[in-house]
């Protein structure tokens, strides 16, 4: 495809770290933020045409396609504010992604009193021309704006980073340098989401094939693919200095990460949730394990898998089948994190169950049902679809009713080969989780558990489910939690809060109303930080529901 301006144009309002001087804030940010749209749309907009023909182009002015017709615009940074906030939240995006990809956990955390802040990345949310000449190091001085924005709102209450995809090292990055001193705080908890911990080895040719590009009449190479741009959060074009610099912060991270381990080992990163599909076209599977959840600290760090559709692979051509990291890490006695795998129930059925294993264990200690199961058709997760709920009107299951409305998610197209100007694996890709629900929930519980844990709260090391620290390898337990229950193996608090289980002693301490009935005299379960009602669904919320009996319990 011929290069258009949206590949062309320079935007010299977008942020780096030669601005870091001027641009010292997270306001001075976004307002050198509004500079650069007022640019692009100068230099990119004015130069596309409008009109019926251009009906589907991102850069044409009022086309189905153009984020400028959404409020609000969702590639722009936001912020989410929250009276009395109980911690603060950083969502960061991938690469040739944009805020709008985490727009849904932040409104469900902001709703929950956190005050949350969706960073739009330098070189995102404008043209793909921006991520000709970013640097990895330019997104993280974004981010060092970005926490001490949040720490500035929310003072001594915890700060917590979610990052998705290339913002997972980001997220890892600028941690590092809170625990090595060279900022600050250090956040309280991490949530990982399709982490690029490592990418494809062709990654490391990307440099090479840049700076070839640079030469004359070999332009097109600093392009790894040209597409149609069509989407209105996300780059369907990359560049080759994209691939380079997400090469070049993995492998930055991964080193110090390695290093640290070595130094720190009882103190490697804060609690780490990753949240990874068992196959990833982006970005490594097994690098998860091997260059980050296997060299942290025991007992406080979670893997949740979503294994692929084994009832409906049965029946299918598949090249591969996607084994390798299920059968290495489930069963596996040496591995110092908990296992939370989300898999079929059997081979000969679509629903779903959740298997999990506890650090250093080779057996599954406990299996929940979801209430939950495979649409049809789909036979796996992808690495774009986990943090995008089933009902998101652009990417989700089902279009909206408005025919009007721009809609790029399921979509079954047939016909004859050639004729689409997008590959056939643009279209088979699966862009929202089905699982959505219980991802969120886990997202939830673990920020919430660091929240009652973080200093200012009563904390301690009293815990002691897992290595002495939280339930399933989370964060570490509030004062006063041991295990007591010889039947059911849950928390019960000491003297001072008797009558109090686990889950409703962090409450407690996150100053929200509970009941005193411990939910397993209910026939409740306790999973991955999660209370699970007796059919299987999980129980969101600061308190258990009003449905149970309040007349005392089992303690």
């Amino acid at each position: 495809m011929p290069l258009e301006p949206w590949h062309t144009e320079a935007l010299t309002e977008e942020f780096n770290t030669s601005k870091a001087a001027e641009v010292r804030t997270f306001e001075d940010y976004q307002r050198l933020e509004a500079r650069l749209f007022a640019q692009l749309e100068k230099r990119v907009y004015a130069q596309v045409e409008t009109g019926p023909t251009h009906s589907l182009e991102r850069y044409s002015k009022g086309s189905a396609s153009d984020p400028q017709i959404r409020q609000p615009n969702w590639n722009r940074s936001f912020e989410l504010p929250a009276d009395d906030a109980v911690g603060g939240v950083l969502l960061l995006h991938g690469m040739s992604d944009s805020p709008y990809s985490l727009r849904a956990l932040g409104e469900t955390l902001n709703q929950r009193k956190f005050w949350v802040v969706g960073l739009r990345l330098p070189g995102h949310g404008t043209a793909p021309s921006g991520l000709l000449n970013v640097k990895w190091q330019d997104m993280a001085a974004a981010v060092q704006l970005a926490v001490a924005h949040l720490k500035e709102k929310v003072g001594q209450k915890p700060i917590h980073i979610i990052g998705y995809s290339t913002g997972a090292p980001l997220a890892l990055d600028f941690t590092l340098n809170a625990l090595e001193g060279k900022t600050s705080p250090v956040p309280a908890s991490l949530v990982l989401i399709s982490p690029a911990i490592g990418v494809h080895p062709a990654a490391a040719l990307a440099a090479w094939k840049r700076r070839l590009g640079n030469a004359r009449g070999l332009g097109n190479l600093v392009w790894l693919q040209v597409l149609p741009e069509f989407d209105p959060y996300k780059y369907n074009s990359f560049t080759t200095n994209a691939g380079e610099q997400v090469h070049r912060l993995t492998r930055s991270v991964a080193g110090r990460i390695e290093s640290r381990s070595r130094s720190h080992p009882t103190d490697v990163l804060p609690p780490t949730l990753v949240l990874k599909s068992n196959i990833d076209a982006t970005v490594s599977t097994e690098a998860a394990v091997d260059r980050l959840l296997g060299r942290l600290d025991p007992g406080r760090h979670e893997l949740v898998l979503f294994d692929i559709n084994r009832f409906a692979v049965k029946s299918m051509l598949m090249v591969t089948d996607p084994q390798t990291l299920t059968t290495r890490v489930m069963g596996d006695n040496r591995l110092p994190f908990s296992v939370s795998l989300v898999t079929n129930e059997s081979t000969t059925s679509a629903r779903v169950v959740v298997r999990h294993q506890a650090p250093f264990s080779a057996e599954v200690s406990q299996t929940e049902a979801l209430d939950l199961a495979w649409p049809t058709g789909v036979i796996s997760l992808s690495h774009v679809a986990l943090p995008i709920p089933p009902d998101d009107p652009l990417y989700g299951q089902r279009p909206p009713d408005n025919d009007d409305v721009l809609f790029l998610g399921q979509m079954a197209i047939q016909g004859e080969r050639g004729l689409l100007v997008l590959p056939s694996d643009w279209l088979l890709r699966l862009r929202y989780n089905p699982f959505y629900g219980y991802l969120e929930s886990r997202v939830m519980a673990w920020i919430t558990t660091a929240v009652a844990s973080a200093p200012g709260r009563p904390a301690s090391d009293n815990g002691r489910m897992s290595g002495g620290r939280g339930p399933r390898g989370g964060p570490p337990l509030p004062e006063g939690v041991h295990v007591d229950y010889p039947l059911c193996g849950h928390s019960r608090a000491r003297p001072g809060l008797a009558g109090v289980s686990n889950l409703e002693r962090v409450l407690h301490a996150a100053r929200a109303p509970v009941s005193s009935t411990h939910p397993c005299s209910r026939g409740w379960n306790f999973l991955g930080q999660v209370w699970w009602d007796p059919v299987g669904r999980p129980r969101q919320g600061w308190a258990l529901p009003d449905r149970r009996p309040r007349n005392g319990g089992v303690g």
